[in-house]
This record gives C-alpha cells, structure tokens and sequence, in this order.
C-alpha cells in the first residue's frame, strides 16, 4: 500500500485510518463514484442511463456500480425478468451522501461557474442553494466558524505518521 517510507500512506491505508474523513474517501472519493452518485441523485437508475450520463466505459461503470451495491449506498433491483434489467437505487446510506453531492455542487458553482441543476425545496416550492447551519442555534457555518478538536486516536496517528514514537 506504501512505498516503504515511513509516513506515507497508499489509498488502501485510508481504509484502515481513525479518521472518518480519510474512510469515506476511500468509499466515495473516486470521480466516477461521485458521478454515479450526482445522477442517481437527479433521478438516474438504469444501467445505460449512468452510462451516457457520466462517460464511464461499461467496464469501469460495471464496477463502481457493484461497489456502491457492496457498500450499501446502493441497492439493484430487477424492474424486468426477460431480458433480466436491473435499476440502481439509493439506499439510506447513499441519500445520507446528498450534503457532500451538494456542497461540491455549491463549491463548483461558485469557483469553477455554471449552474446545472436548480433545487427547489418541495415544502414550500422556494429555490434553494443549501449550506451548513448550526443544529442548535441555525446560524450559517463556514470553516471560520468552527473549531475542529482532534481525538486521542487520531492525534496519535497523525504522530505515527509524522515518524513520532508515541
């Protein structure tokens, strides 16, 4: 997984990290996952669909597709018996990826330009660009407005990494 050096990570170690952050990106950090995951989020569920929709090859798609199915973010379903045809749907887990799907659309938007997708907040019908919000008092959260603590474990992995001996 590593080269050898000592505090070098390969992807494979971000599975065995601390750090949810480093977890999830080894789940869903890969493009063509996310591409998979924008689409379903705007509705796509069948096979060729994914495929025209993001450019993936058969082959490449094929495996995100069993990834995501094997992680349980998403779920096959057969919607025909002859020929047999399968739909690819979001499971719990996959709709709890919807804020990251989100804010990379909010960050492409503002830095990169480009809307491609309005959303609108089925309650009240008001077009909505979402962010972060603090859960007890509703105050908009940037990254100036927050303090991250790191845990025991994971500062005494970042010393490891870093060639510390604690």
């Amino acid at each position: 997984a590593t080269d050898g050096r000592e505090g070098e990570m390969g992807r494979s170690d971000l599975a065995k990290s601390s750090c949810p952050v480093s977890r999830a990106i080894e789940r869903v950090g890969d493009p063509w996952v996310l591409m998979i995951l924008r689409e379903a989020f705007v509705g796509t569920r069948r096979f060729d669909d994914f495929h025209a929709q993001t450019g993936a090859s058969p082959h490449l798609l094929s495996q995100r597709l069993k990834q995501l199915c094997d992680d349980g973010i998403l779920r096959r379903r057969r919607y025909c018996d002859h020929p047999p045809r399968f739909e690819y749907l979001l499971t719990d887990k996959g709709r709890d990826l919807w804020p990251v799907i989100i804010t990379l659309r909010n960050w492409g938007q503002t830095w990169l330009g480009g809307s491609s997708v309005r959303l609108m907040h089925k309650g009240c019908g008001a077009v909505i660009d979402p962010g972060l919000s603090c859960p007890d008092c509703g105050a908009a959260l940037t990254a100036r407005d927050v303090v991250a603590e790191i845990s025991e474990e994971f500062e005494q992995e970042r010393k490891h990494r870093k060639g510390g001996t604690e």
